[in-house]
């Protein structure tokens, strides 16, 4: 187990920058998670730290040692990837212990360590199996416990859900983080999926464009974003913004005829500065508060909760939580929220605070 350094890292190809001057420090025994979307920079970051992409300039240091030239197999680390890369003519047994052959272990000891993890993963029963005989998520513990075998100092997973269905991603989930409780081995996990993020991490770093937005932990990032973009990506439904100015008083914004106060800001606005409100879907079923009028489009109906579809009256679309109501097409309905729940951002979607 060992703690990871990653400082000023920047990875470039051609004009195009990928990494830019990337700073991240992940303390020993955490579970830290990559987040961004697509193209953002998480898996090079990933692989700049497992050294499989060499990168142009920085520093990658895994306990106390600088790693940042060291080739991939003197790095003691183990990686897991989106697809399960299994040797469809081995069986469970020998692909898990496979990293121990390569080492040059003896067979009583591989078989005891293969057998120590097939217990902590619960694929006792799989062993002999081949992987054509196996479902998606037993393929991807299977994976997970070739890693293990190996008692690496980091464990990095790349996106390791993503080919699995809803109910196997769930189930999935809930064993990664439960194996990190256990072992409580210093892992760094990449993924798109914010409701993975969320539920997995001890810290969050949120990537967009190659840069970091925000590092913080899941609550941190939820309830106190930096930035409108953080804001949108953290939480779902994402978070609705809303078109305002600030009152002649400053003291307010206005959304259409709404009032919202902003006196809690130690930052002054200038009167009719256009500014961004930001308020979660969950916030809108207040009973008491400042009111907006929603005309209905879709409502979804999630068991004890329903997401409502809608539009204002100056035309921004909007999802609201309800917790008791379900409303219908055409109908319109009053929006009510607090002004404490609200963020607001500048023009370039910054946080004013």
């Amino acid at each position: 187990m060992a703690n990871l350094s990653i400082r000023s890292v920047s990875k470039s190809y051609g004009a195009v920058n990928v990494l830019d001057d990337v700073s991240v420090e992940v303390e020993e025994g955490s579970f830290v998670v990559l987040l961004g979307p697509s193209g953002c920079g998480k898996s090079t970051l990933l692989h700049a730290i497992a050294g499989l992409n060499p990168i142009d300039s920085g520093t990658i240091v895994i306990g106390d040692r600088n790693v940042t030239n060291l080739p991939a197999r003197e790095r003691d680390v183990a990686m897991v990837f989106q697809s399960y890369a299994l040797y469809p003519t081995m069986s469970v047994a020998e692909n898990i212990a496979f990293p121990l052959k390569m080492r040059g272990l003896d067979r009583k000891t591989s078989g005891e360590k293969v057998d120590a993890v097939a217990k902590l993963l619960q694929i006792e029963p799989l062993l002999g199996r081949k992987p054509r005989e196996l479902s998606g998520g037993q393929r991807q513990r299977v994976a997970i416990g070739r890693a293990l075998v190996r008692d690496p100092r980091l464990f990095l997973f790349d996106e390791p859900l993503s080919n699995l269905d809803a109910a196997l991603r769930t189930e999935l989930r809930a064993e990664i983080k439960r194996l990190h409780q256990s072992i409580r081995r210093t892992m760094v996990y990449v993924t798109h999926d914010q409701t993975e993020a969320l539920t997995l991490a001890d810290k969050i770093v949120v990537l967009k464009a190659g840069k970091i937005e925000q590092i913080g932990t899941p609550l941190s990032l939820y309830d106190d974003p930096d930035n409108a973009f953080v804001a949108g990506f953290i939480g779902s439904p994402r978070m609705n913004f809303l078109k305002a100015k600030v009152a002649e008083d400053g003291k307010a914004v206005l959304v259409g005829d709404a009032s919202v106060d902003i006196s809690h800001l130690t930052t002054r606005l200038g009167i009719g500065q256009d500014v961004t409100l930001g308020i979660r879907p969950e916030h809108l079923d207040e009973k008491q508060g400042v009111e907006l009028a929603l005309a209905v489009d879709v409502t979804e109906r999630l068991g004890s909760t329903s997401y409502v579809h809608g539009a204002l009256a100056g035309g921004e679309t909007v999802v609201a939580e309800r917790r008791e109501d379900q409303p219908r097409f055409g109908e319109t309905i009053t929006l009510r929220f607090l002004p404490s729940r609200t963020r607001i951002f500048d023009t370039q979607g910054l946080r004013i605070r």
